[in-house]
């Protein structure tokens, strides 16, 4: 085994000070990495050292790997933890890692270039046995090429670029008429996000739910999963509640997609953690699931298996990477209660989701029993414009569903912040929503509830006497004779409303 006595985080926020706190507890010093826009964030305090790495455009920090590596080399590090987004999936850090002789806390380069394509790891998983979309890839890439591919499996159907995700390039397409404007224009988007335009075509599963599978793997052949994630709650693809169990998968399907993802790993080679993402068509024992993609790092929503598991994977995937065996057997995982995550975003739902920026005027976590906050920004610190505007992550957690529900709902409700709009009030009213408590769940949900969803009121009067803690004194008003005046950072003036 290699020990890391050094461990360079290139990642930023709540993801950043999750790794930190692991690596606190097996006595690794850790190092953060940070751009122009983050010199003052809470990770770059809490790690044991931190080092520039450019201006606040990803491009020029973050996703700069030749920076990251000379943070690396003079911090001393002898080992980088990727987190998630970033570059954690890109198949040149890694291979840059081991040409540095820095042990990467991740799958190798090699198994990410080869489930990065969704092409190729569907043939890859087709030969394991694991079950897929009927799709078709086309060796023409034409327009012809598509729509022929289209019309054989029959409409409707979605137009998927290769590379990349995050529903980036798909287009759903219901009639032969609708190919003309959605092929080339998935092309287009492909290219531009991703520098490959090769797309297929696959049919098109009405009101799916995404369930997806944790798998580990370590260096001696070893590999495990460890049951389910429900991520069915989506906007534009992009996940935002997550929960462990899900409520539809019976014990004979938990079996069987356990089964699928194990045997998905194996033929991809795997290493560290990972997660098989399946769509799941029909419920109980006779429901169908279908192998979507394969996501070569930690995700998001680590925290609700941690939960029902007892388990850590921070710290599991840091022993992996030193050539550790891994620390559980399958039948020593067990699940237990239930688990919700909410993800705390710096948005405005009622205007489309827009991401917001600004100051952080009030910011204040809940706290409690079964309540987990993995949170990445501070009050009196701002949120940029250059990333992901996740603020925090709020998990909750109880004995069952619907325990977990009410812990999530109650902590939403104890959860002010000011300057910003986010979505906390949207995500209550997603939680209290009755389909949602009857476990009706589908990757439409929101949008198939949305005006029901969406709320115009005004703030309330807790707010309202919140924003007042802004304004100038008595005493400073006295001097001008008038009544008090609103100071510079009024967040009535500024950015947002209280919990929206």
């Amino acid at each position: 085994m290699t020990p890391i006595r050094r461990l360079l985080i290139a990642n930023r926020g709540e993801i950043a000070l999750r790794i930190i706190r692991a690596c606190r507890e097996l006595g690794i010093e850790a190092v953060a990495v940070f751009s122009d826009a983050d010199a003052a964030a809470p990770h770059v305090r809490a790690a044991d050292a931190a080092v520039r790495i450019g201006a606040a455009p990803a491009a020029e920090s973050y996703l700069n790997i030749d920076a990251i590596l000379d943070a690396a080399r003079r911090a001393g590090a002898d080992a980088i933890h990727p987190g998630y987004g970033f570059l954690s999936e890109n198949a040149a850090f890694p291979r840059a890692c081991a040409a540095a002789k820095l042990t990467f806390v991740g799958p190798p380069g090699d198994v990410i270039a080869r489930m990065g394509s969704k092409i190729a790891a569907r043939e890859l998983m087709q030969k394991a046995g694991v079950p897929v979309v009927p799709g078709r890839t086309p060796a023409d890439q034409s327009d012809a090429g598509l729509r022929a591919a289209a019309t054989s499996l029959g409409f409707p159907v979605l137009v998927k670029p290769s590379a990349g995700g995050g529903g980036k390039g798909m287009r759903t397409v219901r009639t032969e008429g609708d190919l003309a404007e959605a092929v080339p224009a998935a092309r287009r988007e492909a290219v531009a996000a991703f520098g490959d335009g090769t797309l297929y075509v696959e049919r098109l599963i009405e009101r799916p739910r995404h369930v997806e599978m944790q798998v580990f793997a370590d260096d001696e052949g070893h590999v495990v999963h460890l049951f389910e994630r429900e991520c069915s709650i989506q906007r534009r693809h992009q996940k935002v509640i997550e929960e462990s169990p899900s409520a539809a998968i019976t014990p004979g399907l938990r079996s069987r997609m356990g089964s699928a993802a194990v045997a998905a790993a194996r033929a991809a080679e795997y290493r560290n953690a990972g997660t098989i993402e399946f769509l799941v068509e029909g419920t109980g024992d006779d429901a169908r699931f279908y192998f979507l993609e394969m996501n070569t790092r930690l995700q998001v929503e680590h925290p609700v298996t941690e939960a029902v598991t007892g388990t850590d994977l921070v710290r599991a995937q840091i022993a992996v990477a030193t050539g550790a065996p891994l620390p559980w057997t399958q039948a020593a995982l067990t699940q237990r209660g239930h688990a919700i995550e909410c993800r705390v975003y710096a948005e405005d739902p009622d205007h489309d989701f827009l991401p917001q920026a600004g100051p952080l005027l009030l910011y204040r976590e809940p706290s409690g029993p079964g309540i987990r906050v993995d949170g990445g920004v501070e009050e009196g610190s701002a949120v940029p414009v250059h990333y992901d505007p996740l603020l925090a992550k709020l998990i909750a957690s109880g004995e069952s569903r619907e325990a977990a529900i009410a812990r999530a709902s109650m902590a939403l409700r104890s959860f002010p912040v000011l300057g910003v709009r986010t979505n906390v009030a949207f995500m209550r009213r997603l939680l209290d929503h009755p389909a949602f408590r009857a476990g009706d769940l589908h990757t439409g949900f929101i949008d198939a509830h949305l005006d029901e969803l969406r709320d115009d009121a005004p703030p309330p009067a807790t707010a309202i006497a919140a924003a007042a803690m802004f304004d100038e004194t008595p005493a400073a008003a006295a001097t001008t004779g008038g009544p008090p005046a609103r100071s510079a950072a009024d967040p009535w003036t500024t950015l947002g409303q209280w919990g929206r």
